[in-house]
C-alpha cells in the first residue's frame, strides 16, 4: 500500500475505428474475490469486514450465486457508492447473444441491487464461436446505456483478444485471468496490453495449491513476511489488478498487508517458480 492509501489505475477502451481511448475510470488495484462464498451470510460478512479495513474493489460474478450478498454488503456498509467498485460477470452459460448479455446484466444489477456496475466482464469466451461477436455487441450496449462504466471479459487468450479487433467497436478495458508465480502468462500479458487493456489477476495463491512450496516459503522467510503474503505481492507488482479472495477475517487482513511487502532482491528466486501451472479451468487455451 502506497503512503497515500491503495493505488488506482485508469481502465478504458480503444476505439477500433478511430484509435482514441474512451470511456476511461479510475479502478483501485487490490480488492477482495468472493469466489466460493455461497454459504448464507458468508460473502456479506466478508466484504462488510474488508470494506471497513479499506478495501474498496469488490469483485464477484453470477456464477458466484452471491451477487445479492454482495449488494446488501455494499448498501450497507456507509461508504459513498462512488467510493467502491464492483465487478461482476455474463455467466458463460449465458452468453450467447446480443439478447441475453443485456438480459443478464439487468439481473445481475437487480441482483445487486444498484444502479450501475463498475466493470462487467465476460466470463469466458462464448463456447459458440459464432455467438461471440453478438455477445460483445451486447456488452458495449450496456455501456451505452450506462448500466456499466466499463466492460471487459475474463479467461480470454491471446487469440480471442485478436479475434476481437475484427467485431469490437471497442475493445475490452480489462482481461482477467488466473496469473501467480507459477503461472506468470507474459506472453498473454503483453497481448492483454496490446490491446488498451489491463490484466486483472485472480487466484494469486494458485487457488492456495502452492502456498505449501518450499521455494515461496524461503523467499517469504527471507522478506519476514507469510508465503501467501510474497505471492500476492509479487502478483501486485506486475502491476496487475489484485484481487485475493478469502472470507477468513484474518487472512483478509492478511493479504491487505501484502501491500506493505518489499519485494526487491528476490526476482530471480520468483522467476525460478515458472512452472506453466493451471490451478483450475483454462478457457484462454481453447478455442
Amino acid at each position: 500500500m502506497s503512503a497515500g492509501g491503495f493505488d488506482f489505475i485508469t481502465i478504458g477502451h480503444t476505439n477500433t475505428v478511430t484509435g482514441q481511448r474512451e470511456h476511461e475510470v479510475q479502478m483501485p488495484r487490490f480488492g477482495l474475490g468472493v469466489w466460493q462464498m455461497s454459504e448464507g451470510g458468508e460473502c456479506k460478512t466478508a466484504v462488510q469486514h474488508a470494506i471497513s479495513l479499506g478495501y474498496r474493489l469488490i469483485d464477484t460474478a453470477r456464477s458466484y450465486a452471491n451477487e445479492t450478498e454482495t449488494g446488501q454488503a455494499i448498501r450497507e456498509s456507509g461508504v459513498p457508492r462512488d467510493d467502491l467498485f464492483v465487478v461482476t460477470k455474463l455467466r458463460r452459460p449465458h452468453a450467447t447473444s446480443y439478447e441475453a448479455a443485456l438480459e443478464h446484466c439487468r439481473s445481475s444489477l437487480d441482483m445487486l441491487g444498484l444502479d450501475s456496475i463498475d466493470l462487467y466482464l465476460v466470463h469466458a469466451p462464448p463456447e459458440d464461436i459464432a455467438a461471440r461477436a453478438g455477445v460483445w455487441r451486447g456488452m458495449e450496449e450496456c455501456l451505452a446505456r450506462g448500466w456499466t462504466r466499463s466492460i471487459g471479459v475474463s479467461n480470454y487468450g491471446a487469440h480471442h483478444l485478436d479475434d476481437m479487433r475484427a467485431y469490437a467497436t471497442i475493445l475490452p478495458a480489462v482481461n482477467q485471468v488466473e496469473l501467480h508465480p507459477w503461472n506468470q502468462r507474459p506472453a498473454l500479458r503483453a497481448a492483454t496490453e496490446a490491446i488498451g487493456a489491463k490484466v486483472m489477476a485472480y487466484s494469486p495463491l494458485a487457488r492456495g495449491h502452492k502456498v505449501g512450496c518450499d521455494s515461496l516459503a524461503k523467499i517469504a522467510k527471507s522478506l519476514d513476511c507469510t508465503p501467501a503474503q510474497a505471492a500476492i505481492k509479487w502478483v501486485y507488482d506486475t502491476g496487475a489488478i489484485t484481487i485475493p479472495k478469502s472470507s477468513n477475517p484474518g487472512r483478509i487482513d492478511e493479504n491487505l498487508a501484502s501491500l506493505n511487502v518489499d519485494l526487491r532482491g528476490t526476482e530471480s528466486a520468483f522467476n525460478q517458480l515458472e512452472e506453466a501451472y493451471v490451478s483450475g479451468w483454462n478457457p484462454t487455451a481453447e478455442p
